[in-house]
């Protein structure tokens, strides 16, 4: 198998229909040739184990703006996360619910959702009675992966190892200044181990069938 610092369209040309190749760590493919690659049908291992493809499968690393949202049962909580968020020099896009008045968990969890997935925030957060259905609800929305975290562990292996674009909260199952904790450990936390990052492709792969 052939590796390569770089690529170029000449490289791509002399390739037999159908080859795969090795991509140095670091290296490079113009433009030229990644049209020619793929008319050729040349596929490129990546010696990091991750292909671009799949590494823009990660969330956000640096969160700077997110949607968040609760239903009547987490008004409190979700108040008290903006005025936290806020305090960090985030943007937060607040979607409310104000009213005491029911609303329905999936209808939340989509309006979240949605914005992250439609790329309008890096990151987003749900509240419900126990951010169960809300997480169900959110994952629905192709390219959201949601989780509910009730501990810092729990927001720290969501983020590491299964890449969670959403978080989901459950306004009776935890304290503000626990949910502070989660939020924060949830946020300070990136995807960056290769075998963690490949999986998410194989989600993205379920979603589509």
């Amino acid at each position: 198998m052939k590796r390569f610092e770089i690529i170029t369209e000449l490289d791509a040309r002399t390739l037999e229909n159908g080859d795969t190749v090795v991509l140095a760590r670091g290296g490079q493919i113009t433009p030229l040739a990644r049209d020619t690659l793929k008319e050729r049908r040349i596929s490129v291992v990546f010696e990091t184990g991750v292909s671009p493809d799949e590494a823009a499968l990660a969330p956000a690393a640096d969160i700077h703006r997110l949607a968040i949202a609760s239903d009547h049962t987490g008004i409190a909580l979700r108040r008290a996360l903006v005025a936290f968020l806020r305090g960090r020099g985030l943007a937060v896009d607040d979607l409310g619910t104000d009213t005491p008045a029911p609303v329905d968990y999936p209808d939340i969890a989509a309006a979240v959702a949605r914005a992250v997935a439609n790329r309008e925030a890096d990151a987003g957060i749900v509240i419900d009675g126990a951010g169960i259905g809300s997480a169900i609800a959110a994952n629905k929305i192709r390219g959201v992966r949601a989780a509910m975290a009730s501990s810092d562990t729990i927001a720290r292996y969501s983020r590491e190892h299964n890449g969670a674009n959403v978080l989901t909260l459950g306004a009776t199952l935890v304290t503000i200044d626990q949910a502070h904790q989660i939020v924060a450990t949830w946020l300070a936390t990136p995807m960056r181990e290769p075998r963690y990052i490949r999986r998410l492709a194989k989600i993205r792969e379920l979603e589509q069938r």
